[in-house]
């Protein structure tokens, strides 16, 4: 990859407790939190959970919904998450996000092969919610 080339910087999630959502995704998903100490405080309007160097999830409260005016009906997304998002990982990785989901009683969807993603089929994908019921899929290629 260059510096030139597109990459997904962040994805925004609507989530109803932003503590909450990070705690789910530092210890059922394995992300790091980004601010989460400055959301606590006061001092940032949203915490983040980093995917990888390049990308975050940001965890935007409902209740900040009828202040998105840069763009008109943007507000009224809140409450309609996208599809789902898709988490690329490593084999072992995806074992131990397996592990994590069912050790923190998530529930997770039976595991596919073949699923075709940004790099062709994947060998193995599953699908769970967080606790906002936003769908993510986690998937591994090697």
């Amino acid at each position: 990859m260059t510096d030139h080339e597109t990459r997904l910087d962040h994805v925004v999630l609507w989530v109803s407790d932003p503590i909450a959502a990070a705690h789910f995704y530092e210890k059922a998903v394995g992300l790091e939190p980004v601010r989460l100490d400055d959301f606590s405080v006061g001092e940032a309007p949203f915490p983040s959970v980093r995917v990888n160097g390049e990308t975050i999830l940001d965890l935007m409260p409902r209740s900040k919904a009828d202040r998105m005016a840069m763009l008109p009906g943007a507000a009224a997304s809140s409450g309609h998450p996208v599809n789902h998002v898709c988490l690329s990982l490593t084999a072992a990785a995806f074992d131990a996000l397996l592990d994590r989901l069912r050790e923190q009683s998530v529930s997770v969807s039976d595991v596919s092969h073949d699923s075709f993603g940004a790099r062709g089929p994947a060998k193995r994908s599953f699908y769970f919610r967080d606790p906002d019921g936003n769908v993510f899929e986690a998937r591994h290629y090697d």
